[in-house]
This record gives C-alpha cells, sequence and structure tokens, in this order.
C-alpha cells in the first residue's frame, strides 16, 4: 500500500473525530467528509472536501444519498496495481481514496426507544455506510477501514512509524471488523423486522 493521502469520514458517533482529523492533516491527509460530520471536522479547525463537491452531486433525498456514486465507489473498489483500473479512474476523474472511517445509524438505539414507529426504524437503516465499509474491507488490500473510534490511535502510530502507511496485518483485521458489523448490523435489522407489520 502507498502513503494514505485521501481519507473519507463519515461518522455517527464523532468521539475524537476532531483530534483524529487534525493529526490526519498535519501528515498530509486530504479529507473527503459528509453531512454533520463535515460540520464538526471543520468547526474544528481542520479543512475538509464536502463530498458533494467532490462528486458533483448534492447530498439529497433527505439525506437517503449521500455516499451512493462512482467517484467514491471506484476510489474504495479499483485496484492500485491494476492498469485498467487506474485508466478508468484517471479517465473518471476518480481519486484512489486511502483510508475510510465510518460508524453507522444507530439502529438499535432507535428501536430500543419506547414509542418508536416502523417509519423511524426504516429511517435509521444505513445503506451508503455499510456500502462504503463494504467496499474499503474487501479492498483491504489498498485500502484502511475504521469503524472503531478504538482504532483510531493504532492507525495514526502505523501511519507516523511508516511514513504514511498501514501494514496488511492490520487492514486485515480492520476488514474483518467491518465484516462483523455489517453482519450484526443487517441481523439487529432482521430481528426488528420480524417483529413488525407493515
Amino acid at each position: 500500500m502507498a502513503k494514505i493521502e485521501l481519507a473519507l469520514i463519515s461518522v455517527t458517533d464523532k468521539d475524537g473525530i476532531v483530534p483524529f482529523a487534525k493529526t490526519l492533516q498535519g501528515l498530509g491527509v486530504e479529507i473527503l467528509s459528509t453531512g454533520g460530520t463535515a460540520r464538526a471536522v471543520r468547526e474544528g479547525g481542520v479543512p475538509v472536501t464536502d463530498i458533494s463537491d467532490y462528486t458533483g452531486f448534492p447530498e439529497m433525498m433527505d439525506g437517503r444519498v449521500k455516499t451512493l456514486h462512482p467517484k467514491v465507489h471506484g476510489g474504495l473498489l479499483g485496484l492500485r496495481d491494476n492498469p485498467a483500473h487506474r485508466e478508468m479512474m484517471e479517465k473518471y476523474g476518480i481519486k484512489p481514496i486511502d483510508l475510510v472511517v465510518v460508524n453507522l445509524y444507530q439502529f438499535e438505539k432507535t428501536v430500543a426507544k419506547e414509542g418508536v414507529t416502523l417509519e423511524e426504524a426504516i429511517e435509521n437503516i444505513d445503506i451508503g455506510g455499510p456500502a462504503m465499509l463494504r467496499s474499503s474491507a474487501k479492498n483491504f488490500r489498498d485500502v484502511t477501514v475504521i469503524v472503531d473510534p478504538a482504532d483510531y490511535a493504532i492507525v495514526l502510530k502505523e501511519m507516523e512509524e511508516n511514513r504514511g502507511e498501514t501494514t496488511l496485518e492490520t487492514r486485515f483485521r480492520l476488514a474483518a471488523k467491518v465484516f462483523r458489523l455489517t453482519h450484526e448490523y443487517d441481523g439487529a435489522i432482521t430481528q426488528y423486522l420480524e417483529t413488525v407489520k407493515p
């Protein structure tokens, strides 16, 4: 893997995200972000590019569509050592996204609330987050993916020790963590939907 140069950050749990982003900035990493995360990072004094400015499309449909775009997923899934992938990325202005920091809408907390409606539950099913996580984890050879703030320090330490890179072992471990999370997340949605009627 090459040096991490571009990160995409979109988190529900914003604990520690501003200091993490500041350290990334200090390591020369450019940051893409969405909605409330972009606002929090920017207010923390870290320059950030809104994902809508990068893709050329606004966040739309009440936030349902933000990151479901070829410039995002091409940047996550493109194989850096595949000349055809590189050519396609260059042709369509797709930047390689080297680091993804995403945690998901808190579906389980939402459905645990007294009197929650089916409509509220449905709106708290994250679509773009799991898609980005799965794309990143699938391409762990080229992309570092973080779903847990507890992993911020580990990733930063490796970047500082390895001239901006992370190790394959860490990327693989973090990828496995993604698939465990998305499995559990889908399980929670399934369990809830089996108890309600439309």
